[in-house]
């Protein structure tokens, strides 16, 4: 049904609009769950913004759903294979030990870092390491595969 099809748009439709979608893309699927944005703080520096192509690995993108929202009931963020290579690559060449500096509780408040407050010391090496190695595992492999990265920003019920 997808063969062939070019739309990022039509494409995400098709598939997170099926009831089963997270069974039928968990193989080839990777969830960050509530560290996305400390992830993306991380990663960049910022908790919104940043450049490419190290913004690409949580936040960056074009955004499909400014119309669609309501009829997945979710967002969904397309990042060409184009972006996900260079995505790929910044985070092969960057270890977690260069951007776990950045892992400041009281400054990641201050920026409105989405569940700051929940975490503690310990989060950093406990939780947020093994996420940056499978964030970085997930884009190697999309990379070598030449595959887009659909990110979807939706609650886990």
């Amino acid at each position: 049904m997808l063969e062939g099809e070019q739309d990022p748009g039509r494409i995400a439709r098709h598939i997170f609009g099926a009831p089963d979608w997270r069974r039928r893309a968990a193989s080839q699927s990777f969830d960050l769950g509530g560290a996305w944005q400390a992830m993306h703080y991380l990663v960049t520096g910022d908790p919104w913004e940043g450049r490419q192509p190290e913004a690409d690995a949580v936040c960056g993108g074009r955004l499909l759903t400014e119309d669609g929202a309501d009829e997945l009931g979710m967002d969904v963020i397309y990042l060409a294979p184009d972006r996900v290579k260079p995505a790929a690559d910044h985070l092969a060449a960057t270890p977690f030990a260069e951007i776990a500096g950045r892992f400041d509780l009281a400054a990641m408040v201050q920026a409105g870092v989405q569940d700051a407050r929940g975490l503690d010391g310990s989060a950093r090496d406990r939780f947020l390491r093994p996420a940056y190695e499978a964030l970085t595992a997930f884009f190697g492999a999309a990379a070598t595969e030449g595959q887009a990265v659909y990110k979807v920003m939706t609650s886990t019920r």
